[in-house]
């Protein structure tokens, strides 16, 4: 049992399919979880949304559930860490806290005839945001509920409606209403940050007709943004720590060097590059706010793809697998993929494609192709489409990685994590603690308020569990590699036909 005298760091993980909570020691160590699901609903083909206090009450209840379960009292927690699912888009009531409408969550595709329209302005919305033009991010969403829903518009601009993303919303409510915040990485995941100079942009605001008056304060990612209401958790705890998740990742991958590279494996694949002090110039990748530690902003390169272990799931809502679990036991029982590939473009595909109308596509069936070739081509295909991201970074950037960092839940995948360093021809390198995400948001909580004195203390913390290494011939590795580039041509603009 903990000490009473210990003080210790609350990590509040909120995804896209659960609400999650973390209480750690300043060795890292998870002293207790707590872990809800939230539920998806889907209007309408490629629309989707989540309930806003459905996030709130998971949440909450996943830390009331962390603490409890660790047997501390609330005021021995020194700070505590937000993470969050990033372009996910909630508007509420000013004086009520009441939602306006369901989030509209960032794989959400309804804004995609919006977006069209910005096409014209790219170049400027690249040079201002370091992002392109997409439904992806929260600018077009916010547009869609203020054009929507009558009256909200004027109520909006009066300040009678605030925006936020998932930290914001969080913040809210956990500090009973009397903060409205939101750290730089997740600003700049809008479409409405100046990333170099830290400010929302008048002319991205009057071009997607966003009134100010609705967005929250930026702030840096680590620092006291408040305090939560006693009534909330039993305690005033400090709110120190605030990043959006591939952020997080990063940070807790200890990837403070420029050129360190991590890449998240959960409902997408996100791979990230630390570029340094500058933002990066990219043609095809994001170019995104990494963190903001005292008076010193770190700059990433981003490569978001949209549909990886959501495509396992998809395996299993349609049947081929009974759980994902079964996926790589049936990808281990073929010798080679047999010719099948599948590019599993559900929502579009993401970096470096940028096709919103590519879709799903399956190729190489024959009448021996069983639910084994379809299963091993899923997991491929997540490899696949990693190896696409990192070679566009290293292009754009100029930078070589020697390895990259790996977490997130398919990161179990032993057949998974060999072949993408086969893929890649690099080596994979799996954390012994693969909270990364957690532990991203717990480091910069904890750094706000002296928990750990400084970014070298944290790498010492950092330790590995496997390093996987490229066991394939390389002309092997580049025969793959075309088939799958050949396929993915066969998949872009698909849903074009349908106009």
């Amino acid at each position: 049992m903990p000490g009473t005298s210990e003080r210790y760091i609350l990590a509040l993980d909120e995804g896209t399919t659960s609400a999650r909570a973390l209480l750690l020691n300043r060795e890292t160590d998870i002293l207790s979880l707590g872990q809800f699901k939230i539920k998806q609903f889907y209007p309408q083909p490629g629309w989707v949304e989540q309930d806003p206090l459905e996030i709130w009450g998971a949440q909450l209840r996943a830390a009331r559930k962390a603490i409890r379960n660790a047997k501390i009292v609330p005021s021995n927690i020194a700070a505590i860490g937000i993470t969050n699912q990033r372009e996910t888009t909630i508007l509420w009531d000013k004086e009520t806290g009441k939602p306006i409408h369901n989030a509209i969550v960032w794989q959400c595709r309804r804004t995609v005839d919006l977006v069209e329209g910005l096409r014209p302005h790219a170049v400027l919305i690249k040079e201002r945001t370091g992002l392109v033009p997409d439904s992806y991010f929260s600018g077009p969403k916010i547009r869609w509920i203020l054009d929507n829903i009558p009256g909200l518009r004027w109520r909006a601009e009066r300040g009678e409606i605030l925006f936020g993303t998932v930290d914001s919303w969080l913040i809210w409510m956990l500090t009973g209403g009397r903060v409205h915040a939101i750290d730089y990485s997740n600003a700049s995941r809008t479409m409405l940050f100046d990333i170099r100079r830290l400010r929302w942009d008048p002319e991205l605001l009057e071009m997607l007709d966003v009134p100010e008056a609705i967005l929250p304060e930026p702030c840096p990612s680590s620092g006291i943004i408040g305090y939560t209401d006693p009534r909330i958790l039993g305690a005033s705890i400090p709110i120190a720590g605030d990043l959006g998740d591939q952020q997080a990742a990063l940070f807790g991958q200890v990837a403070f060097e420029t050129g360190a590279t991590k890449c998240t494996y959960g409902t997408g694949n996100f791979m990230l590059m630390n570029t340094g002090t500058k933002p990066a110039k990219s043609d095809r990748l994001l170019t995104t706010i990494a963190w903001c530690i005292g008076e010193e902003t770190k700059y990433a390169l981003e490569g978001s793809v949209f549909v990886t272990g959501a495509a396992i799931e998809w395996l299993k809502d349609v049947g081929i697998v009974r759980n994902p679990y079964e996926v790589e036991a049936l990808a281990k029982n073929l010798r080679g993929n047999e010719g099948v590939y599948f590019v599993p473009a559900l929502a579009g595909l993401g970096a470096p494609h940028w096709n919103q109308y590519s879709r799903g596509t399956i190729l190489g069936i024959t009448r021996g192709t069983s639910r084994a070739n379809i299963a091993r081509a899923t997991l491929e295909a997540i490899a696949y489409l990693t190896r696409d991201v990192s070679e566009a970074m290293e292009k754009e950037s100029g930078i070589e990685t020697r390895e990259l960092r790996v977490d997130g839940g398919a990161t179990k995948n032993d057949f998974l994590m060999q072949f993408q360093a086969d893929i890649l021809g690099k080596h994979v390198v799996l954390p012994s603690n693969t909270e990364t995400t957690a532990l991203g948001a717990a480091f910069t909580a904890g750094l706000a308020v002296d928990y750990w004195k400084n970014q070298n203390e944290l790498t010492k913390i950092w330790r590995i569990e496997r390093v996987y290494k490229p066991t394939i011939k390389p002309s092997d590795r580049e025969r793959l590699y075309t088939k799958w580039q050949q396929a993915v041509i066969r998949s872009l603009d698909w849903a074009k036909t349908d106009n």
